[in-house]
């Protein structure tokens, strides 16, 4: 999972290089734009939350009331949580796309990034709950990834690769905290 999201990040951030907005950045945007009605946007408003830090930092939090394994592995969470705005906010200067109605930057979406490594560890966290509950946790926290990132778009903060972007940088570094907390793990004889 860790190549595939970082081989996915990498294969955006250079077509952003290239190309600027990606020739199909402003059809899809376009297309999500015209289901923004009042309604749409009202709700979007609000899932837009699930990716910002006063959900985040509460919501990183009862992690640890949740999991045990987060309890005991704290340093990798908090670690992921912490990296995550530092790793977009730097490709945000390096990379130097701005935004579809704006001039500052916007690729990747640290909305999406953000909701994609804090639900991605939900994900990974989700293996030690039994079934059926790891089923709903693990496509609750997949559903709330893909919401937070079509609100970037309906509420005209990025273009579609901007939030791609985002959600596999967050997923990349999600992953690389799954690989850390197992192979943190002691070793049963």
């Amino acid at each position: 999972m860790l190549l595939l999201t970082a081989g996915a990040f990498i294969a955006v951030a250079i077509a952003v290089l290239l190309a600027g907005a990606l020739p199909a950045d402003a059809a899809a945007r376009d297309g999500l734009l015209a289901l923004a009605s009042p309604l749409v946007v009202g709700v979007m408003r609000r899932v837009t939350l699930l990716g910002h830090a006063w959900f985040l930092v509460p919501a990183t939090l009862l992690l640890f009331v949740v999991f045990p394994e987060t309890r005991a592995r704290w340093w990798v969470f908090v670690g992921l949580m912490l990296l995550a705005p530092i790793a977009e906010s730097t490709l945000k200067f390096l990379i130097g796309r701005p935004r579809p109605f704006d001039a500052s930057y916007g690729f990747p979406s640290g909305h999406a990034t953000a909701a994609a490594a804090f639900f991605g560890a939900v994900f990974y966290l989700a293996h030690t709950l039994r079934s059926p509950l790891r089923t709903i946790v693990r496509v609750l926290a997949a559903l709330a990834i893909l919401l937070v990132g079509l609100s970037r778009v309906i509420l005209r903060a990025h273009w579609p690769s901007d939030v791609l972007g985002g959600i596999a940088l967050g997923l990349a570094l999600a992953s690389a905290a799954a690989l850390l907390a197992l192979a943190s793990r002691p070793v049963e004889t």
